[in-house]
This record gives C-alpha cells, structure tokens and sequence, in this order.
C-alpha cells in the first residue's frame, strides 16, 4: 500500500516559479513521478526518475521543470520554473511499487497504481 501527500502548487505569473513536494507512506520500493492534466486534455507524464540520480522529463517541460528526491526515495519534489500559461493543469503525485533494486527504467511510459489527491496549478499570461 501507498499513501502519497502533495503539497504545493497554487497561482502563478507566466515566467514565475512554483514548487511540488509528494511525500510517500509506504514500506514499499517505489518508483515515483509526477502526471498532470488539464481541462479537456489527456494526463501527461511531466518528471520522473528512471534510475538513482537520473531524471526523466516531457519534452514540454525540459530545460523548465527539475525533479529531485531524497535519499530515502519516498519524497518528490518537482520545482517548475519559467511556468508558461499551458502549464496550468491539476498535477498529480503517482507511484508504484518495485522489486528491489531500485530501477524504474520504464519511466512514464508506465501505469502507476498509486495516486495523490492532486494540486492545481494556475499560469496566467
């Protein structure tokens, strides 16, 4: 079982900056990411990581967003910088459980079963 907590997100200026923590209760490996969709649209993976110290990202958001966790690997944080007016959408924290080693090479071309209640997240131009 897993239990994820966000916190974060909220109202922005377009160039403006936000941050997203997600915190995992779980004895559980996990892999851990962050998904987001906005009105009328399809989820969208945004960050994770597929392997100790290595980040994944949407093409939309590189160079913009930077994804981190701790050592433990049951916090994520996603710090969104340069936010643009189609970054608003509710962001949602999502994980699923592994087999040790730690390897989630799949990235977000995965299902993730575990979900937070999500946090909005608001660009304005």
């Amino acid at each position: 079982q897993v239990m994820l907590v966000e916190s974060g997100g909220g109202s922005a200026q377009a160039g403006g900056s936000l941050t997203l923590s997600c915190t995992a209760y779980t004895r559980s490996l996990i892999c851990m990411a962050w998904f987001r969709q906005a009105p009328g649209k399809e989820r969208e993976g945004v960050a994770t990581f597929i392997s100790d110290g290595m980040p994944s990202y949407a093409d939309s958001v590189k160079g913009r967003f930077t994804v981190s966790q701790d050592n433990d690997k049951k916090t994520l944080v996603l710090q969104m910088n340069n936010l643009k007016p189609e970054d608003t959408a509710m962001y949602y924290c999502r994980a699923r459980e592994i087999e040790p080693p730690y390897n989630c090479h799949e990235g977000l071309n995965r299902d993730f079963g575990y979900g937070g209640q999500g946090t909005q997240v608001t660009v304005s131009s």
